[in-house]
């Protein structure tokens, strides 16, 4: 499971330079053979070397056993290098012309355009190797996120859906029914309610963006409504009537004193939820385990479903964010590092095995065929989450261009956000000068 400090500001100045010094070391160097790869191949030899982090790195551990026995010639080291830590090392690494890299790197979906577009050869196309074969295995859009130009540099692992995460038992003291709410506009009413029958808010933000993942909330409301900050051309698209939208509702929430302020981010919000200080979590799939692990005593008390949509019959499915496994464009044992991405995330047995332990989300629509998907959840009241999100998963997708410059964007929408949320600003002035401000910074175009 993907811890929620998940986006730190990739050292930008490293990036620039670091482009040059890759494509100049030969991108991805002599095509290798595909031959040997595919699970019934058992002839690619080498010592691969695997960085991941936490829960991840200790399921594709456990997994290493299994795919000795498949690719006898073939050793894998797993390396918890640890979520942040993982972002830093990767880029210093493709800085440095790919020196010292792991040979399988484990990349959230809002860093792999940076990878791509800032280390031309940074990592290895994966068509060679017949990556091509499990284009249409993944859900929906997850296979337009990991290409690019006809070039495959990732095979997906997570899918996670916009969630939302709710204490039943307190909106059921309230006299609420959660499940009926269809809109955003519903759910402020229903929020107004909610505090005044039991004195607790309804959901947090990081106010003051104290951390880089203070706009969750933002975004998914953007992906409600296929937007984003940047469209599949790299156009900025945060002065729009979707974003306008989008702030207005975290506005409108704060006015009605319904939004706590989780600054300090993730242990303010491990704390909120073991207080009970808030009632919602509109958060990604992966989250139900972090509650579940948060408050144990809370099991029943919790329900999910997908969030209501940002207007009147609009959607209620997003793929909000996601991971996949890159292989370097330097390794010198590519063919081997694609035969252990390919054994962790195509074959169901391995998914499965992965999400019983850890909670893990796949994008591989056929590890869904189990049974563990479909079990009812104890501390979840008896839902079946997994069909919840399962249900999101086989929706058309709107793809999210994160663009290499997502981390000057987050930065600017997060002080915009903290203006409307601590100040009182207006969405659509603070979206338009934040707008401009990106534009000015990286030379795109601002779509109005």
């Amino acid at each position: 499971m993907a811890n929620l400090p998940r986006r730190r500001f990739l050292q930008l100045s490293a990036l620039a330079a670091g482009g040059a010094a890759l494509s100049a070391c030969g991108g991805e160097g002599p095509a290798a053979t595909p031959a040997a790869v595919g699970p019934t191949g058992a002839a690619a030899k080498g010592d691969i070397t695997v960085w991941s982090w936490q829960g991840p790195a200790a399921m594709m551990k456990a997994l290493v056993p299994d795919f000795h026995k498949a690719f006898p010639g073939i050793r894998v080291d797993v390396q918890d290098i640890g979520n942040p830590a993982i972002w830093d090392k990767i880029t210093a690494g493709m800085a440095a012309g790919g020196q010292g890299l792991g040979d399988v790197l484990h990349i959230g979906v809002d860093y792999l355009p940076a990878y791509i577009e800032k280390f031309p050869g940074g990592l290895a196309d994966l068509r060679p190797f017949g990556a091509d074969r499990h284009r249409d295995s993944f859900a929906p859009g997850m296979w337009e996120t990991v290409s690019r130009e006809g070039k495959v540099y990732a095979l997906p692992w997570e899918a996670n859906s916009a969630g939302f995460y709710y204490r039943a038992d307190l909106f059921e003291k309230a006299g609420v029914d959660v499940e009926a709410l269809r809109t955003w506009d519903e759910v402020i009413e229903a929020g107004i309610k909610l505090k005044e029958k039991t004195g607790v808010q309804l959901l947090g933000i990081d106010k003051p963006a104290s951390q880089a993942d203070s706009a969750n909330l933002f975004q998914m409301l953007l992906q409600l409504q296929d937007s984003f900050y940047f469209d599949m051309q790299g156009n900025i698209t945060l002065d729009t009537p979707q974003a306008v939208t989008a702030l207005t509702i975290i506005k409108r929430l704060n006015d009605a004193g319904l939004v706590a302020d989780m600054a300090g981010g993730w242990n303010t919000m491990i704390t909120s939820i073991k207080s009970g200080s808030v009632a919602v979590q509109s958060m990604p799939t992966w989250f139900g385990g972090i509650i579940e692990e948060s408050a144990p005593d809370q099991k029943g008390k919790w329900k999910v479903r997908l969030p209501p949509a940002v207007t009147e019959g609009g959607k209620v499915a997003a793929t909000v964010n996601s991971t996949h496994l890159a292989v370097a464009g330097t390794s010198k044992v590519r063919e081997a590092a694609f035969a252990f991405a390919e054994f962790v995330l195509t074959r169901p047995e391995s998914q499965v095995a992965i999400y019983k332990g850890k909670g893990i989300a796949p994008a591989l629509m056929s590890a869904y065929d189990d049974p563990a998907f479909h079990e009812p959840s104890a501390f979840f009241g008896g839902q079946k989450k997994g069909e919840v999100f399962l249900e999101a998963l086989k929706q058309p997708s709107y793809v999210t261009n994160y663009s290499a410059d997502y981390p000057r964007a987050l930065k600017i929408v997060t002080d915009a956000q903290s203006r409307v949320l601590l100040k009182g600003a207006d969405p659509a002035t603070v979206l338009k000068e934040a707008a401009d401000l990106i534009a000015q910074q990286t030379g795109r175009k601002v779509l109005r």
